[in-house]
């Protein structure tokens, strides 16, 4: 139970933390982020609010200036079945990439920000 409160605490201190230390974002004309906006329709990403892997992750969608479309797999029952039926584990932070008809459950946050970076960087 101290540990669950030490961890949450923590947790909160690093979304604290996150929140004024907030990158820039990437500025795009309107037709540049128009295009990235419905390249991005069909990516969702699983996460915990607190999780320091998810923050790190949603740090680099920021600055990105990516609109993916997040899910709270720690607190809504639905997105936490999704993840363990769809996604194989209850493991976050956890990109869903679904494309021409295929669904693509990518795990670890390296490899989410190595793939965001490599279609939507600058």
């Amino acid at each position: 139970m101290i540990l669950k409160a030490l961890r949450e605490g923590l947790g909160r201190l690093i979304v604290f933390i996150n929140f004024i230390t907030k990158p820039k974002k990437i500025i795009r004309t309107d037709a540049a982020q128009k295009l990235v906006d419905k390249e991005a329709e069909g990516l969702s990403l699983y996460q915990f609010y607190a999780c320091p892997f998810c923050i790190r992750t949603r740090r680099a969608i920021h600055a990105l200036n990516i609109n993916i479309e997040l899910r709270d797999a720690q607190n809504d029952p639905k997105y936490r079945q999704e993840l363990l039926a769809e996604g194989g584990a209850i493991k976050v932070p956890c990109l869903r990439i679904e494309e021409k008809g295929k669904v693509i459950w990518m795990y670890e946050s390296a490899d989410i920000i190595t793939y965001l970076n490599k279609r939507f960087g600058a």
